[in-house]
């Protein structure tokens, strides 16, 4: 009599990248090069070093500007001393209900600076000046906090893109109504290799005053940096940085990551190729029985949906996680790690565990 096949065996192993976050990647190598050769000898501490000055210098002529930059032990905290440092405990930020400052970071945002987090919804992430409007009449009331900064986020957490113009009239709207912009830029490499703009063109010509440039999910080991486009608006932050636990005292540890990524370009190649592998993967995906993928991935994310049924299926043979379970919407990130054998292997587990019926075991 034979024995009816293991349904494991028709799953393929998991693929050795991890499609749950960037942030699962390791460290591209020209940085961990660059980490060891910095760790020879000994140099002064709290950024009083060759490769803070380096990476301050190599910052301004990205932005073709004399912009002020603060490295931090990671995007939370560089959040938290962007936004402190512009921010009164009677103002309010206003964001997109997405926000990483909103959702992702335990409220430390309003403990730092005292500020209210004003979140709106947008059904792509979004804000517009329509949706300041509301706000507005708030001003100069004081029973309301005080809307004094507006906050967006490039790209944003739903995967989607401000276009250069966008980013402007955001600008405007804020500048006119005596607001600031706040740009969370956790991503920011992915989106300016999608739009082909640079640092120059998308943020300080658009009128941004001040934003966190991540590189962590970019090929970096730790540590983001809060760049003061206006740098007349850093006044505060060397204290607001030290006071809130974000002063690195091996800052060359941060600033030589910033150097090794932003020269000769390598931190946009990785977002490149990052990008490059989400769209494969909505390829190999399109047309798979049980996977609806609503619109082509504009950076490095997927968003797509599965039958619920099958979620914990497929997370328990390669996690990833979900955005809205109920709807059985899920996020697949890709990084300039990710292989394009991961994405055939992973695009392989997802349509065998699809076809099958009953629960899937994981392979061991």
């Amino acid at each position: 009599m034979m024995r009816p096949m293991d349904p494991r065996r028709l799953l393929p192993p998991p693929p050795d990248q991890s499609f749950a976050s960037d942030n699962a990647a390791g460290v591209s190598p020209e940085v961990m090069d660059a980490l060891a050769a910095s760790n020879a000898g000994s140099a002064l501490a709290y950024g009083d070093d060759q490769w803070t000055r380096r990476a301050e210098e190599l910052l301004r002529e990205a932005f073709d500007a004399p912009v002020r930059s603060y490295h931090c032990w990671g995007g939370t905290g560089a959040n938290v001393v962007g936004l402190a440092s512009i921010l009164r405990p009677w103002q309010a930020v206003i964001c997109a209900d997405t926000a990483h400052i909103v959702v992702d970071e335990c409220g430390a945002p309003a403990r730092f600076s005292g500020a209210t987090v004003i979140p709106v919804g947008t059904d792509d992430g979004k804000l517009t000046p329509e949706h300041l409007a509301p706000w507005l009449a708030w001003q100069g009331v004081e029973h309301h906090p005080q809307p004094a900064v507006v906050s967006i986020t490039q790209s944003t957490e739903m995967g989607t893109l401000y276009s250069v113009e966008e980013i402007g009239t955001i600008c405007d709207a804020a500048h006119r109504n005596g607001m600031l912009v706040h740009l969370d830029g956790a991503r920011i490499a992915n989106a300016l290799v999608a739009t082909g703009a640079d640092l120059a063109t998308m943020v300080r010509d658009t009128g941004v005053d001040v934003m966190t440039l991540g590189l962590t999910k970019d090929g970096a080991m730790f540590g983001e940096t809060v760049v003061f486009v206006r740098p007349e608006l850093d006044a505060d932050a060397r204290f607001v940085r030290k006071q809130a636990g974000q002063l690195v005292s091996k800052s060359r540890f941060v600033a030589v990551q910033v150097v090794a990524l932003l020269a000769d370009d390598l931190w946009l190649r990785n977002a490149r190729h990052a990008n490059e592998m989400a769209s494969s993967l909505a390829e190999e995906l399109a047309g798979t029985p049980g996977v609806t993928i609503d619109r082509a991935p504009e950076v490095n994310s997927v968003f797509a949906r599965v039958p619920v049924a099958k979620t914990e299926q497929l997370q328990d043979w390669s996690f990833f996680w979900t955005w809205d379970r109920s709807a059985g919407l899920v996020r697949w990130m890709t990084s300039f790690a990710t292989g394009r054998s991961d994405v055939e292997r992973f695009a392989d587990g997802i349509r065998a565990i699809l076809a099958m019926g009953g629960p899937i075991a994981s392979l061991p």
